[in-house]
Formats: structure tokens, sequence, C-alpha cells
């Protein structure tokens, strides 16, 4: 046994280096020690608190954004087409219950089953960002003087956008349930789960839209909602990468979960993901626009998935991952560290310079 004696006047205490050792081994994503306490030492997935730090840093605040010029081009009759005006409603529409959506599944169904505290912080974290961009399209439509009841009944009447929504939905209900997860099926349920909203939706099916109101940034047009899909999009690949990370210590902890049937599965999945993506931007861009054209964007959303496979140690689904990317202008798009001044209006002082990283060309 090891223990580490400290005298200090009278008083001595024994620290028991077992203990601790011990501590650190029972951690584990699912069926690790249960604790009432949450202490994060010894820290085991420094992955997690590495990104939960970066993600900390990269806080900023829907207001701190100017949305003058944008409401000045909302309002004007010859800046703004009409199809230009319909993708800035189908990005607020879909995102308002989108982002919803992902922070209830990470806070009642992925963060109620992982055990190791640093997990459940960066968990904490990601939510915390996804109330963020619920708030930033709040403040885009207040901005803009839009009817948030229609924007409402755009999730709700729209079919793609129903059909997207509740292709995740379901799955994420079909989990609210006590789950015992020494089981397979239920530890596959829990596996399929996280790739679903960090690889599927999070990581593919997003950027259609992303792409989308950034192209109309590029073009000086929205530009405060521009500088918001940036921060944000700088968000999901943190995300993105949280999940990532998420699953692989999850199938390297329980290797049972990873079959030929069950990596299909995650495969037909993101095709499943994909069809419906498609279809969606093509209600988002029903006339070519912008510079862009669905063509191109098919070809984006089948080049961004095969990277999210990949990443994941899965096979791609085109051309044996050879799809390349139609937008190679978005990667410079996001490089958010060469701004100086990146807030229009006033300048904050809480983001610190190691929140101006550059979202990574794999993510894009």
């Amino acid at each position: 046994m090891a223990i580490t004696t400290i005298q200090l006047g009278e008083s001595t205490f024994n620290l028991d280096a077992d203990k601790a050792e011990a501590a650190f081994q029972a951690k584990r994503v699912i069926n690790g020690k249960e604790t009432m306490f949450f202490n994060i030492l010894p820290i085991k997935y420094n992955w997690a608190y590495d990104l939960y730090k970066t993600m900390k840093n990269n806080h900023w605040e829907p207001e701190d954004i100017s949305m003058q010029k944008d409401v000045e081009q909302w309002r004007s009759n010859d800046e703004i087409a009409d199809v230009e005006r319909w993708i800035i409603k189908m990005a607020i529409g879909y995102f308002s219950a989108a982002e919803g959506i992902v922070g209830d599944n990470i806070q009642h169904v992925v963060r109620e089953v992982v055990t190791a505290p640093e997990l459940k912080l960066v968990l904490g974290r990601h939510a915390h960002e996804e109330n963020i961009h619920a708030d930033s399209l709040v403040y885009m439509i207040s901005s803009l003087g839009l009817n948030p009841h229609e924007c409402e009944a755009m999730f709700e009447d729209i079919p793609t956008i129903s059909e997207k929504n509740a292709f995740v939905v379901n799955n994420s209900r079909a989990m609210r349930r006590d789950i015992d997860l020494t089981q397979l099926k239920n530890k596959q349920d829990l596996a399929k789960n996280i790739f679903l909203f960090g690889q599927v939706m999070e990581g593919t099916q997003f950027y259609g839209l992303f792409g989308m109101v950034l192209s109309l940034y590029r073009q000086n047009k929205f530009p405060g909602i521009g500088q918001m899909f940036r921060y944000t999009l700088r968000d999901e690949s943190n995300h993105i990468e949280v999940f990532r990370n998420l699953l692989m210590d999850l199938i390297d902890e329980n290797p049972d979960i990873w079959t030929d049937e069950f990596r299909e599965d995650l495969r037909e999945t993101m095709r499943e993901g994909i069809r419906l993506e498609k279809k969606f931007i093509h209600d988002c861009l029903p006339v070519d626009s912008v510079g862009l054209n669905c063509a191109e964007f098919d070809q984006y959303i089948d080049f961004i998935a095969d990277r999210r496979l990949t990443s994941c140690g899965l096979a791609p689904l085109n051309d044996e991952g050879h799809t390349s990317n139609p937008f190679p202008w978005l990667a410079e798009m996001m490089d958010i560290k060469k701004e100086q001044n990146f807030f229009e209006g006033r300048v904050t002082e809480y983001q610190k310079a190691s929140a101006l990283a550059a979202v990574d060309d794999d993510d894009l």
C-alpha cells in the first residue's frame, strides 16, 4: 500500500495513492464508478477537459454583434433577392428547432448515462453553447422583425424540416428510459445516438445551410447573421469532436459494440441523413442564386459525410472517399484567427486570444 504522510504541526494526514489510482482505473465512459461528488480529478479523458477549455475560451454573445446592416438590407427593395430572404428564413426556422433538439439530447440522454465527471463537464458546456445558438436565433428574429410564429410553423409545416427533425428526435425519445448499459443492444443504441447527433446531424446536416448563409456573408449580405453563423460553425466543429471522441472511447472500452453489422448500420444511418439533407437543400435553394446551385451542395454534403465516416473508422459512401469539396473558400471563411476586431459594434474583452483558433480544414 502506497501511503503518503503529511505532518503539519500536530496534525497528520495520510493520503492513499492506491485509492487515487483505483479511482482513475474505475473511470469509464459508461458503467464506471458512480459517485455523488462531481470530482473530475484524477482526469482520465484529457481530450474532454481540453475541449472544455477551448469551448469556454470561444464564448460569445449574440448581442455583441451588430444587426444594423442586416436590418437595412432586409428592408431594402433592391439589395436582397427574394430567394436570399428565403434562405435566411429557412436557416432561422430550421435551426431554431434543431439547436434545441441537440441540447435536449445532450442533457437528457448522453449526459445522463456517462459516468466520468470530465465527460459530464464538457457535455454541460456543449449544451450551454446550444443555448447560445438558440439565443442568437431569437436575436435575429427580433432584429429583423420576423413573426416568430411563422418561424415555428416552418419546422412543423415544411415536410423536409419535419422529416429531418423526426429522424433524430425519434432516436432520442427511444433512449429516454432506464437503460441497462451492460447489454450489448443498449450499448449499441447509445453509440448510434452519439454518432447520429454528432456526425450525421451536427456534423453533416447542419452544413448545407451553413454554406448558403456564409455565401451570402461572403457577398457582404447579412453581415451580422453571417458572423453569428461563423461563430456557430466554430462551436459545431468542437461539438463534432466531443461526440467523435466519446464514440471512439466508448467503442475502445466496449469492443463488442463494433460488429460488422453495427458499422454498416452507422453507414446506412449516414446515408439516410444525406438523403434527407439533400431534399432539404432543394427546398432552401429552390432556384439557383448567390452563385450556388443545388448540384454543388449535393456534392458538398457527400464530401462532408465521407469525412465524418472516415474520421470514425468507417468506410466512405462515395467513390472510395474521393468526393471533392466544391466550396474551398469555406475554409478561408472560417479562419477567424485572422481578424483583429471580429465583432461589429463594441469591442469585447472576455474573448481570449486562444479562442481565435480557426476551424480545421477537416471540418469543412
